[in-house]
């Protein structure tokens, strides 16, 4: 399948592409556009939208769109996913609805990746995936440990 953003990448817009070849469609193929683009090329390649005003799979409140899409293909059930999506919130948001402590590492880890040089966002995805997939195994460590809220979360530390 293919899904379509808006370009010139970041946070959400590169955990999402993660979240879904990892655990949603690994043959998806990803397009980036700028912004007012996205929806009617959406329509015109038969892609669906992610993280751009008006999509199903984008920011709804305070939340961000990879936990819409968690929500979407029904990945709440693993927590470590669950923390992984409160950490994307809070470097894509303002981050007051889960106040997470990763989010604004995050936040400059994505901001860093913008200045590296890489020719394209296909390029930063592929560059960055790996970030993900080591807060992904935090995640999983978090919660193994019994700190669903991460290790940095006052209220989790032991």
């Amino acid at each position: 399948m293919k899904w379509i953003t808006r370009e010139r990448v970041k946070v959400d817009r590169v955990a999402c592409p993660w979240l879904i070849k990892r655990f949603v469609d690994k043959e998806a193929k990803f397009l980036f556009v700028p912004a007012d683009q996205v929806l009617a090329e959406a329509a015109r390649q038969g892609a669906i939208p992610y993280d751009v005003k008006g999509a199903e799979l984008g920011h709804h409140g305070q939340e961000c769109s990879f936990e819409a899409i968690l929500k979407k293909y029904n990945l709440t059930d693993d927590p470590a996913l669950v923390l992984l999506g409160k950490i994307v919130n809070g470097a894509d948001t303002d981050n007051t609805l889960w106040n997470q402590p990763e989010g604004p590492g995050l936040k400059a880890i994505a901001e860093g990746f913008r200045h590296l040089g890489f020719k394209d966002d296909h390029a930063i995805n592929a560059a960055e995936w790996i970030v993900y997939d080591a807060l992904y195994a935090y995640c999983q460590e978090a919660v193994r440990r019994g700190q669903p809220d991460g290790m940095f979360k006052a209220s989790s530390r032991v």
